[in-house]
């Protein structure tokens, strides 16, 4: 009787437990599973890097523009020219200016948000020329040739994120003053825009393309002489009718004497604008790890506006599974701290970085755990969201996380070769299936980043694996 009492008891508390636990599963779970890094980790994979060069980059039809030019005390010298294409305003042709007197003509440029540097206390000198030939060529080390006669010029500062108040002009109305969006706003010379736009018979401007043969287009560029502070680089928005040459004149009429007017000529990438981009990094430890490119330093260098980016390699990765058995690879990550003391107001940390490979061809396409489905190619179905990938700064930790797991189990099991595998600063608003033109010529942002050698700043390949029997 006593043992059939115990065992009662037992299965009483036992139904009582089980009663409840509304959620059997969820027992003793101190973290969420999918999000557990489960296996065994590996974090002594040697990864070798050196600062190469980035190769010219197409500078048309990007989302903005880069023009400016900065002193950075560890990457030297940064320069980036605009040329722009002057077409007719919207739809118009045969444009009559007779006897129309020109009042101003303003070079108007849009400003994207993505500045870079100093806006607290450099001033900036722009000045604007005329081009002698039409826009043909795209590369970011393409000259830009123009005339030596100043048509304009620009001495400020630079406000990237404030509105600024504009007089606008309106047919036979009073003026009225409108909020426009942040920009930068260049007077020409009257006479010179009186003599080639306005004197014009309609005949020049019956279409597009004979407008833009006859003009060619317009040339800034900052005057490094009359420019002070440490500088930096803006970015032109010439999306849609954001920036424009304007040309505000008066005309007879012959209802009440005189017309005041304005028109608009447009300024857009589907126009044709190029930048030249130009880096002078004599005197730096850049330039000398460029002419070292065997040696293998501390910290490597990433910078945009085509200027360098770090390669990196994993020589040891095909010897994986013979020192650790045939694995499955639970999770790799590559982690690169900044290098301490090397981001300082203005020239911040890029906000960040792309992580990219060459195929055997030389030509860069996304590791697999950034191949997303695209139009133009199918996607691996390993791929993350650009959040999960990775990239982006951690201010907190001053560091960068990459999730490579689909691309170190290719290296591992020797389904891809790792031809070169490259890190660069992107910009924010880049997608996964926008590479090259968008990865560095739409940021002027730069880092320096802790090597496998680094004590104190390690590069770092973290493999989470399980081994297969």
């Amino acid at each position: 009787m006593k043992f059939i009492k115990q065992d009662l008891l037992t299965l009483l508390i036992g139904l009582f437990l089980f009663a409840s636990c509304k959620n059997p599963d969820g027992v003793g779970l101190d973290v969420d599973p999918n999000s557990a890094i489960q296996g065994t980790l590996v974090n002594d994979q040697l990864v070798t890097s050196q600062t190469v060069r980035e190769p010219d980059l197409t500078t048309s039809m990007l989302s903005a523009h880069p023009l400016g030019y900065m002193v950075d005390p560890i990457f030297g010298k940064t320069e980036s020219n605009v040329g722009m294409t002057v077409s007719l305003p919207g739809t118009e042709t045969s444009l009559d200016f007779t006897s129309a007197t020109l009042d101003s003509a303003v070079l108007v440029l849009n400003l994207a948000p993505q500045f870079y540097g100093d806006t607290a206390t450099s001033k900036y000198s722009i000045d604007v020329y005329q081009l002698t030939n039409k826009i043909t060529k795209y590369k970011s080390s393409d000259a830009l040739p123009h005339n030596s006669t100043l048509l304009g010029n620009f001495n400020n500062k630079i406000f990237p994120n404030t509105k600024v108040k504009v007089t606008e002009v309106v047919a036979s109305k009073n003026d009225t003053i409108r909020t426009m969006t942040p920009q930068i706003r260049i007077p020409l010379n009257k006479a010179f825009i009186q003599n080639t736009i306005l004197a014009l018979p309609a005949t020049s401007t019956s279409t597009a393309e004979k407008f833009i043969e006859y003009f060619k287009g317009l040339y800034a560029e900052v005057n490094k002489t009359s420019s002070t502070g440490t500088g930096g680089v803006a970015f032109l928005d010439f999306a849609g009718s954001n920036s424009y040459l304007q040309l505000v004149y008066r005309k007879p009429n012959t209802t009440n004497g005189i017309d005041t007017l304005s028109k608009n000529f447009a300024i857009a990438s589907a126009n044709t604008v190029t930048a030249n981009i130009k880096h002078d990094y004599s005197g730096t430890a850049v330039q000398t790890q460029l002419d070292n490119p065997t040696v293998q330093y501390g910290v490597t260098y990433l910078q945009g506006l085509a200027g360098v980016r770090t390669k990196i390699s994993f020589p040891n990765l095909k010897n994986f599974t013979t020192v650790y058995g045939k694995a499955v690879i639970n999770k790799a990550e590559l982690v690169l701290d900044l290098s301490a003391g090397t981001f300082a107001a203005p020239f911040a940390p890029s906000q960040r970085l792309s992580l990219y490979r060459w195929d055997i061809a030389q030509q860069e396409v996304n590791v697999p755990d950034r191949d997303q489905s695209a139009s133009n190619y199918s996607g691996d179905p390993r791929a993350k969201t650009d959040a999960a990938f990775g990239g982006y700064y951690d201010s907190l930790k001053n560091r960068y996380v990459f999730n490579i797991t689909a691309y170190i189990q290719d290296l591992i099991d020797g389904t891809k070769t790792d031809y070169g595998t490259f890190i660069a600063p992107e910009s924010l608003t880049a997608t996964s299936v926008n590479l090259g033109l968008s990865r560095t010529t739409t940021t002027a942002s730069r880092a320096v980043v802790g090597t496998f050698g680094n004590p104190t700043n390690r590069l770092k390949l973290n493999i989470y694996y399980t081994k297969m029997n």
